[in-house]
């Protein structure tokens, strides 16, 4: 999901993507972040991805109808309708590059059925209870009016339907999101970047109705460590103690460390239910 831009800012999310993908040094960044082309070669990497694997095990089966929230250029839209899933991507960035025209382009290509809806998450065009999951990536903490786009998403929840955002960012004060943002690569050209307070989020799921059954913290789980890995965790936490063998290591210990962090924009995975 994109948030409108400022005349102070010098580009769109569109071209600050492309200046990224121009930069010989940002190559790992920009693959990473699976902004490099061909698409579909992005897509079924992604797909294929520790981090893929992690958001499948909270995914409720067998399939049903999903909205992916925020879909950007369709990568995890792609990977629901490869698993199975009966998927509507609601992008509100018309753009062949990072937007609804790259979702449509992926589509085709692949020949995955995925519907595509040019709409902001905090005014969906759908009746309530349309969905069995709502997923959106790296979304929420874009948002104009988080409050209210949690309600839209529990709207079009169905009754025990199942909600995911993955990879948000969260800071602890109004210093640490300045200290994100200075920090982040692209937030200077486009303006769009943001970050949440922890009670922030867990706030807006409580009023949405949302009850929370998983809360993932920095270093519990593949998703928010992508490219990164838990054993990749455990080997740098062995390296830290002199401990010979890293596989020992206890989860509980990696997840216990990554709940210690203070890292302003370190990132966190919510899932959850409407009752």
């Amino acid at each position: 999901m994109t948030v409108s831009n400022t005349q102070r800012y010098p580009m769109t999310w569109e071209q600050a993507v492309d200046w990224l993908r121009k930069q010989p040094d940002r190559a790992p960044l920009v693959r990473d972040c699976f902004f490099d082309d061909p698409l579909l070669d992005a897509a079924r990497r992604y797909h294929a991805g520790s981090e893929w694997r992690a958001v499948r095990e909270l995914l409720p089966s067998p399939p049903g109808a999903v909205l992916d929230v925020g879909a950007g250029r369709g990568i995890a839209s792609y990977a629901l309708a490869a698993d199975g899933w009966t998927v509507t991507a609601l992008e509100p960035d018309h753009s062949p590059l990072v937007g609804a025209e790259a979702i449509r382009a992926l589509a085709a290509e692949s020949g995955q059925p995925i519907a595509v809806v040019t709409d902001f998450g905090e005014k969906m065009p759908f009746p309530d209870a349309s969905f069995d999951l709502v997923h959106a990536r790296q979304v929420l903490h874009h948002a104009r009016d988080l409050e209210f786009l949690c309600l839209e998403c529990r709207r079009v929840l169905k009754p025990g339907g199942t909600f995911i955002a993955t990879r948000e960012h969260v800071v602890d004060s109004e210093s640490d999101l300045a200290k994100f943002l200075d920090l982040h690569p692209l937030h200077h050209l486009y303006g769009g970047e943001n970050a949440f307070p922890l009670p922030r989020y867990l706030s807006a799921f409580a009023g949405a109705g949302i009850e929370m059954t998983a809360i993932l913290s920095p270093w519990e789980s593949d998703i928010n460590l992508f490219p990164e890995t838990l054993g990749d965790k455990r080997s740098s936490l062995a390296r830290r103690y002199l401990f010979p063998f890293p596989r020992l290591i206890p989860a509980r210990f990696v997840h216990w460390a990554g709940r210690r962090l203070t890292t302003p924009g370190r990132l966190y995975t919510f899932a959850g239910r409407r009752p």
